[in-house]
């Protein structure tokens, strides 16, 4: 076995062009699936960081327009959600009342609501479009990420509707620049905004990130800005993680309570807990590798039929001398190892290729999310590796079998007539 293996890697040797170009399909498909599988590792730790930075302990609640009749007669999620995402209807029966009854449940450590709102925020002769967040002060309780300097607001300014600001770290540089933001006034709508705190950067999962935000007590952005008494999303935090499929059950069944619905299909708002967070953004990056790996899936049929045919080139190639060995007395089962052995040798080959080019396109993909302010760890799986490497010796066998059993099935006075 070990002189097969030593006569295969020399053959590869002899032509270093030929080899390189054979491996190039596997080398494409593995690359391929190594940059998904270390993409995936990445993008499920930013998730979990970004949730981390939320509480480890949290559920959402989100309004929502009840699905029509007729969505439901379909019985179509799907369908239900795109007419509520194309809708203009705004949703105004969760009010702050609802959290407070939410708030008294035995499971729940502290509740903050949300508001939102686009405007222009004006210092001096810098204007910037912006996403404004009207919450309570017990968000800054909650929420795990830390101030660069100042403070948050109080819940008195919150009560007493006060014209205060915190802004996001990429808002405060591009209206202030180098200047110090703090105590300044910023021009919102038609109010003048106190700075009082800039977070430090934050990062983001993509869309809208936290950094671009300005953040004002609830009652401003309701009373002042919005002319609203309703929220938009609210934030519950958990004394107990190990509950949160149970509290996430009562806090429905509250608000149902509150807004007088029997049926829960006519639900006008959404219950979501962290593990079922991870489970959408994992249903979605699952589709998205199911696609990936089937385009790479190709790449390999199509690298693996390269190399069943160059194998075929070679055995014809080294006719005369499968001849010689048979006729010095080599079996046809040492022919066959020879060959196979070869071919397994050029999948791994392109396999090891494409594990670093993998790597290498993962690190790169890692390196602009950061750039694009994504807190993305770069990582390979070690499966992910045993997989490739896997992957390729079975290409190798499965393709190469043949043209080794062809090349074991010459006949030794026929070969070495061959030219």
């Amino acid at each position: 076995m070990f002189k097969a293996f030593e006569q295969s890697l020399k053959a590869l040797k002899s032509n270093p062009v030929r080899t390189v170009l054979t491996t190039l399909g596997i080398v494409i498909g593995i690359a391929t699936v190594i940059m998904v599988f270390s993409a995936g590792a990445g993008f499920r730790s930013l998730i979990n960081v970004e949730l981390q930075n939320w509480g480890t302990d949290t559920v959402f609640i989100e309004t929502r327009v009840p699905p029509t009749t007729k969505n439901r007669a379909n019985n179509n999620p799907a369908s239900a959600d795109f007419s509520r995402a194309g809708s203009a209807v705004a949703v105004t029966s969760f009010k702050q009342e609802d959290l407070d009854f939410i708030k008294k449940l035995g499971n729940v450590g502290g509740v903050y609501g949300i508001v939102t709102g686009l405007s222009v925020a004006t210092y001096r002769d810098n204007a910037k479009s912006i996403i404004f967040y009207g919450t309570s002060a017990e968000r800054f309780v909650i929420d795990k990420h830390a101030l660069k300097y100042g403070r948050f607001f109080t819940e008195s300014e919150d009560v007493g509707a006060s014209q205060v600001a915190v802004l996001g770290s990429n808002l405060a540089k591009d209206l202030f620049g180098q200047d110090d933001p703090l105590e300044k006034l910023v021009h919102v709508g038609n109010l003048n905004f106190q700075v009082i705190g800039v977070y430090g950067p934050q990062g983001s999962m993509g869309g809208q990130s936290p950094d671009d935000i300005l953040y004002m007590p609830l009652k401003t952005a309701q009373k002042k800005i919005l002319g609203v008494d309703y929220l938009v999303v609210g934030v519950v935090q958990l004394n107990d993680g190990n509950l949160s499929d149970a509290t996430a059950e009562l806090i429905r069944q509250t608000m149902r309570s509150n807004h007088n619905i029997l049926d829960p299909q006519k639900d006008d708002f959404t219950v979501t807990t962290k593990e079922q967070a991870l489970e959408i953004f994992d249903a979605i990056f699952f589709g998205i590798t199911i696609l990936l790996i089937g385009i790479a899936g190709i790449s390999l049929v199509v690298g693996g039929v390269g190399i069943m045919n160059i194998m075929y080139v070679i055995v014809t190639e080294r006719t005369p001398e499968i001849g010689l060995k048979k006729a010095l007395g080599a079996k046809g089962s040492d022919i066959l190892s020879e060959f196979l052995i070869e071919s397994v040798l050029v999948t791994v080959l392109g396999g090891i290729i494409g594990i670093i080019l993998g790597a290498f396109l993962g690190w790169m993909v890692a390196i602009v999310a950061s750039f694009a302010g994504l807190s993305w760890a770069f990582s390979v799986p070690f499966y992910a590796i045993i997989i490739a490497v896997g992957v390729s010796a079975t290409i190798g066998i499965s393709f190469g079998v043949l043209p080794a059993r062809a090349a074991a099935k010459l006949d030794p006075v026929d070969a070495m007539r061959y030219e």
